[in-house]
């Protein structure tokens, strides 16, 4: 594009969920629509560094309705010319106690309640399906067949495609420098590539969520904490029709990725970053990769897969997801400054969820009357208060932390 146009929105960020929301907009019958991306294509920056797994097991019905959303859509894109790279292999989940075996019944009870198909299978039955992992020692399984897992970028080249076949417009290159405002409501955007009118402007830029609210007038805490795995060489045994699987006890989730394992854990003590300490022009510094972090989640894995031990680690996938003190994702628009409208802070969520997200995005601004959920995660619910950021910060990164917690 050699200049940019006026639209109703302008998305700033064109990360799986950027572009997702640009979808579901267009889904929506509102195809005037911009996505910029400061990078030379879509989905390049930390939607890049995702692992790619697809749950939809939740701990309410409302969160596993959106998750079936999201596979929904995948499923949808699937059937394009330009593909997310869907694979519906299903999922096991893993308990390894009582407490944890409590737990999925009460997840299989929300399943149930949202429609969603589990059940919870016998050892026999878990190694029939993962017939490497060892699960003498499982306490239950639950088992989710429409489950699966994509690559990320192929995800956000799917939506850009088909998006666009909608009349979304995309400008990629293009650096947000300001946020114009007219009698305290969004009027346009300033970029190195010029202005831009609009009514809207959707913040869905990731690690700078932060630095694109603040040029709104908004303080939100946004915080990116580091997430790491690792992918192995080719190993045998290891089939691209294999389930996804997470143990919850160990912290850890994985899949089969280029014939070897990918491998991905949950830290105890999380790094994270206060946006504040970088500026916006530049992403967060750049994750410097924590073998002994790595290497505990191999250790960890080995009680289960005791093969993955001598596995040579091809590829070490890292980034900075965002993650807010509640735990929430921030959807909406803010009734401080009308016409800035969130669509991030997705706790490790962003990729999977990006269908659901998507949808919360719309019926937050074109339902008249949107349901509880979508008014809860308003960004409303930081801005009329003051923040304590060090607290939010620890809150973020406990939101991490106890990310399988029970």
């Amino acid at each position: 594009m050699s200049s940019l146009p006026s639209s109703e929105f302008i998305i700033v960020g064109g990360g799986a969920v950027g572009v997702g929301c640009a979808y579901a907009l267009a889904k929506a019958g509102r195809t005037d629509v911009l996505v910029l991306e400061r990078a030379d294509e879509v989905g390049s920056v930390t939607t890049s560094q995702g692992a790619g797994l697809c749950g939809q097991v939740r701990d309410s019905a409302e969160r596993i309705r959106l998750a079936m959303h999201s596979v929904a859509t995948f499923r949808e894109l699937q059937a394009s010319e330009v593909k997310p790279d869907w694979n519906e292999v299903g999922s096991v989940r893993v308990a390894l106690s009582p407490r944890r075996a409590e737990e999925f019944q009460r997840l299989k009870a929300a399943a149930d309640a949202a429609g969603l198909k589990a059940e919870l299978i016998d050892r026999a039955e878990a190694k029939r399906r993962w017939p490497l992992m060892d699960f003498s020692t499982a306490t239950s399984v639950l088992w989710c067949p429409s489950d699966g897992y994509m690559t990320p970028r192929c995800v956000a080249a799917s939506y850009r495609h088909n998006a666009a076949r909608l009349g979304v417009k995309f400008a990629t290159a293009t650096s947000l420098e300001g946020i114009q405002l007219r009698n305290g409501r969004v009027a346009g955007v300033r970029t190195n590539r010029g202005d831009a009118d609009c009514r809207y402007v959707v913040n869905s830029a990731g690690a700078n969520a932060y630095h694109v609210a603040r040029l709104a007038g908004l303080e939100l805490p946004i915080f990116p904490v580091r997430h790491e795995y690792y992918v192995t060489v080719p190993m045998a045994g290891l089939t691209p029709d294999l389930p996804c699987f997470r143990i919850p006890e160990l912290t850890l989730y994985g899949r089969v990725r280029d014939a070897g394992l990918l491998l991905g854990g949950w830290e105890p003590k999380s790094l994270s970053q206060d946006p504040r300490s970088y500026s916006p022009d530049n992403e967060p510094p750049p994750v410097v990769t924590d073998w002994p972090v790595l290497d505990s989640f191999e250790t960890s894995f080995r009680a289960l897969f005791p093969t993955a031990e001598p596995a040579k680690k091809s590829w070490v996938g890292k980034g900075w997801p965002t993650f807010t003190p509640d735990g929430r994702f921030l959807i909406g628009e803010s009734s401080r400054v009308p016409g800035f409208v969130m669509a991030g802070g997705c706790n490790a969520h962003g990729i999977s969820g990006s269908g659901g997200i998507g949808k919360l995005l719309v019926e937050s601004l074109l339902d008249p009357d949107p349901g509880e959920y979508v008014r809860s995660l308003s960004p409303d619910r930081f801005t009329e208060r003051s923040i304590d950021w060090s607290e939010a910060r620890r809150q973020a990164a406990h939101v991490y932390e106890t990310y399988y917690g029970v």
